[in-house]
Order: structure tokens, then C-alpha cells, then sequence
């Protein structure tokens, strides 16, 4: 699965060159150029890691970010302003961001910084992970590997099995994994979320995955 990026930034070249760049590196890249149509992008679209510039139009990205914490969506985020002083570093990390870089930046220390938040995110440095011996997941191609065999799974329990990993350990309500996996304008579907829980644990083993009774599901690491 291609990592999904928003990227708020109310200049337009220098949007247009962060979103060509890291289209060439491999990302997608929603645009917004003001709070307002972040927040449309947030809500619509699933979201793996967010570049906010802070002096925007409407909502500027420090109440853009308090505004998506307080929804209880923990999507990493980097502020890329041009605000340079002590005290607004101090209230970027308040509202919630992982990383702050001051303007101007160099592109190649940007793409470090996204990949190194999105490799903590999913909780290793390697773009493989070894869910039990001859099992591994490839994060990066959305592949489960079987003794070196691709296991087929549909796109929506890779989907599943990235967000697990991305949370291990941690409780998954039904609205979070519903909001991860169906698109804009989908209708989630339970009885599908059942089916594609029940596909995993045949595949990565029963134990790996508990329901929390009408709550929703963590993955035990």
C-alpha cells in the first residue's frame, strides 16, 4: 500500500515541489491549501502521516492539529513553518506534532524525517516484519510472505493487518478500523470486517488477534 501524506501548505510552489518530490519517492499526496480543506481530507481520505505548514488561511495548522487530536486520531504529523522562535516550537509539540522543521528546509532532510516517523509508526526500522518463523509482512509492498510464497489476501485485510501492526498491542475500536479501510463514500461493512479478521487469524494464527466484545480488536504483539 502506497503511504498516504496530507500536506497543508498555502504557498503553491512550494507545494506543488514537496508533492512532486515525494511522488517520485514513492508516496501519495493529498494538497490542501488552507485548514479548511485539511480537515475535508482528514475525514475523507486515510491519512498515514501529515506535513503542516502553521500560517494558513481559516484554521491555522497549530488549531488544525489540536482539532484532529481532540477526534482522537493519532495520525503522525510534521509542522514545516517558517515560525522559528522557542515558543513556537513549544506550542507545535502542545498541539500535538511528532517533528517540527523551520523554513527553509532541504527536501532530501524532509523524506528523512517522513520515513523515519512512518518507520517508528509502524514500530521497526526495516520494512519487513516477522510476525512468527517463515512469516513476514512487507509494510512497504503490502505483502504477507509465507515461506518466501505471497499468501493471497485481498487489499482490505492488508490494509487490516498494516493498521494492526501499526498499533500493536493497542485497542482498535470498530469506528478506527472501519475509517482505515473503507473509503470515502463506502459503506463499512461489519460482516466484511468479520470475514477479513477471520481470514488473518488463519493466516498469522487465532492467538494473534483478540476481540475485545463489542468494542473491537487488538493485535498482541
Amino acid at each position: 500500500m502506497t503511504p498516504t501524506l496530507l500536506l497543508l501548505e498555502d504557498d503553491l510552489q512550494l507545494s506543488d515541489t514537496v508533492k512532486h518530490f515525494l511522488e517520485l519517492k514513492g508516496y501519495e499526496v493529498y494538497c490542501a491549501y488552507d485548514g479548511l480543506q485539511a480537515q475535508d481530507i482528514v475525514y475523507e481520505k486515510h491519512i498515514d502521516l501529515m506535513l503542516l505548514d502553521v500560517k494558513v488561511p481559516y484554521i491555522n495548522g497549530f488549531e488544525f492539529l489540536k482539532s484532529v487530536r481532540s477526534e482522537g486520531k493519532e495520525i503522525p504529523a510534521i509542522f514545516i513553518t517558517s515560525l522559528h522562535s522557542t515558543e513556537d516550537v513549544e506550542q507545535g509539540f502542545a498541539s500535538g506534532c511528532d517533528d517540527y522543521i523551520r523554513k527553509p528546509f532541504a527536501l532530501k532532510e524532509l523524506l528523512v524525517r517522513v520515513e523515519s516517523l512512518l518507520k517508528r509508526t509502524f514500530g521497526t526500522h526495516d520494512d519487513k516484519i516477522e510476525l512468527k518463523e517463515g512469516l513476514v509482512f512487507d509494510t512497504k509492498e503490502l505483502l504477507l510472505i509465507q515461506d518466501e510464497q505471497k499468501v493471497s489476501l485481498k487489499t482490505k485485510e492488508l490494509k487490516l493487518l498494516a493498521l494492526f501492526l501499526q498499533h500493536s498491542n493497542e485497542l482498535l475500536e470498530y469506528e478506527k478500523i472501519f475509517e482505515a479501510l473503507w473509503e470515502y463514500g463506502e459503506e463499512p461493512s461489519p460482516g466484511s470486517l468479520r470475514t477479513y479478521i477471520k481470514t488473518l487469524r488463519a493466516a498469522i494464527g487465532k492467538e494473534k488477534i483478540e476481540t475485545i466484545k463489542n468494542i473491537g480488536y487488538r493485535f498482541v504483539k
